[in-house]
């Protein structure tokens, strides 16, 4: 990572506004929360009371070093995962709804969501001059190779792929909005300001993740489970978004 800008006034700057450029070693490991449904956020997700407060004359603290390596680590892999995801619906969506026309609307209404996820870190990255992963390149060439030789396998097997690739993202985005909650918390217990651009933060990072295992839901209603050696190909799959992850928060 390049070196951080100047912190500004602790009462003038909005909190994200600490955000900097650059390659930092994630030190915040996001636990990852199981997940079987998208109706609802895990219990365990701290409650912050001003969590939907949008005005405040409490004092406002700058974040720490460790939290604005952890935000531009975060926002950086999250741009990584909805690049690929947009990819991933791309190539499977010509022989998917070749062979099974009725699917149209569902891969479009999956794709707008993605494409949505994908602009808006897209603007948060630009916004805080926060760079993308140095793998674009591959991940790029990683996710259209894998969406289309899933839906070239069939419906099942695509479907199979979205459910295994929402698994982990769903379960990534939980990470992320439990750690960001929690720092609310803390905030909060000290009588400090949270500042409206975090308590967005956490509002937007929730929608997608909501949305994201809305996608997981589709995906088993439309037979994922049964897709030929899906033990073998939920497993590769997951494993494989796993060190997408691992390595987009590294470089």
């Amino acid at each position: 990572m390049s070196p951080s800008i100047a912190l500004r006034s602790v009462y003038k700057t909005p909190i994200l506004d600490f955000l900097a450029p650059g390659a930092y070693q994630t030190v915040f490991k996001i636990q990852y929360a199981a997940i079987t449904t998208s109706s609802s956020p895990p219990s365990s997700e701290p409650k912050p009371k001003s969590l939907d407060s949008t005005s405040s004359t409490k004092r406002r603290r700058p974040l720490s070093r460790e939290q604005q390596q952890f935000l531009d680590s975060a926002l950086r892999v999250n741009q990584a995962g909805e690049l690929a995801a947009t990819l991933i619906y791309t190539a499977q969506t010509p022989p998917l709804v070749k062979a099974h026309p009725h699917l149209r609307p569902l891969m479009k209404h999956m794709y707008d969501q993605e494409a949505g996820h994908f602009s808006t870190f897209n603007s948060l990255l630009a916004r805080h001059r926060i760079r993308p992963t140095a793998m674009y390149p591959v991940w790029k060439l990683a996710a259209t190779a894998l969406g289309w030789s899933t839906a070239i396998l069939g419906r099942e097997a695509a479907m199979a792929c979205t459910e295994a690739v929402e698994t982990e993202i769903g379960g990534h985005y939980n990470g992320q909005v439990r750690i960001l909650l929690g720092w609310m918390k803390e905030m909060e217990d000290r009588g400090e300001d949270i500042g409206e651009e975090l308590r967005e933060l956490v509002g937007t990072l929730k929608r997608i993740r909501d949305e994201e295992l809305e996608h997981l839901d589709h995906a088993v209603e439309h037979d994922a489970k049964k897709a030929e050696g899906y033990g073998l190909l939920n497993n590769v799959i997951r494993s494989g978004c796993k060190g997408a992850i691992w390595i987009s928060e590294k470089i």
